[in-house]
């Protein structure tokens, strides 16, 4: 039964990479709706969204303060069980989670707390 359910993860694992490697169009878009979404805050970004430029497997967002750079955060965006996406601080991978992509508000509402604990850690 364990040999069973350790095949059954690891062909998710699978799946779920491979659709997140197919999916670039798809993450691209819900990172610039997070940036929308982040940009009124006062948080500055870099894109690393085009493949021949970056050669990252995935697009991501590194999304930082503006006094300095040194605090931030990189998100990306990857396929989760159930058809669905979801936010992640690529520095952790799937243990990143962030929020489901269908609200950047909420996503936006998160990291925003994140990175002010980090700028100030005294204040929260």
């Amino acid at each position: 039964m364990g040999e069973m359910r350790a095949l059954v993860v690891q062909t998710q694992r699978i799946l779920l990479r491979w659709r997140t490697l197919g999916g670039h169009e798809t993450a691209t878009q819900y990172l610039e709706d997070l940036a929308d979404e982040l940009a009124p805050r006062g948080w500055r970004f870099m894109r690393f969204y085009r493949r021949d430029e970056f050669p990252v497997p995935v697009p991501l967002l590194w999304v930082y303060a503006r006094a300095t750079k040194d605090i931030g955060m990189v998100v990306n965006v990857l396929a989760v069980p159930g058809g669905g996406w979801a936010y992640h601080e690529a520095t952790w991978g799937r243990h990143g989670y962030l929020c489901p992509c269908g609200d950047p508000e909420t996503a936006a509402v998160q990291i925003d707390r994140v990175l002010k604990h980090r700028l100030f850690p005294s204040t929260f």
